[in-house]
């Protein structure tokens, strides 16, 4: 396999510490910097893994915001039961649902 060459700049004191833990490492600072972000590349995809459902679910929720009409603000006395819910539903996946209880209406 061939081999790219990618140049990086840093300050004297970011390289000594790289050279430094990838002697103790056991590494040379090529392999120790391609380890590290080969690493910080798997955590990164994990992450977006994990909250992929949640992106979509925002993204959903933005899309379908975006094509509501403009309508007056409505107090809490207003709301529809179904509303009440689905309220309720966003915040538990905001906070958790451990945290339902705490939600006024609710009791532990």
């Amino acid at each position: 396999m061939a081999k790219t060459r990618i140049s990086i700049s840093l300050d004297a004191a970011q390289a000594e510490r790289i050279k430094e833990h990838a002697e103790r490492a056991g590494l040379d600072v090529s392999a120790y910097l391609v380890h590290a972000a080969t690493r910080q590349m798997a955590e990164t995809d994990a992450i977006e893994e994990q909250f992929a459902g949640v992106d979509a679910l925002i993204a959903r929720a933005e899309a379908e915001a975006g094509v509501l009409p403009e309508e007056p603000g409505a107090s809490d006395g207003e709301l529809t039961e179904q509303e009440r819910r689905e309220i309720e539903e966003a915040l538990g996946l905001v906070h958790g649902e451990d945290r339902k209880a705490d939600l006024p209406g609710h009791s532990a």
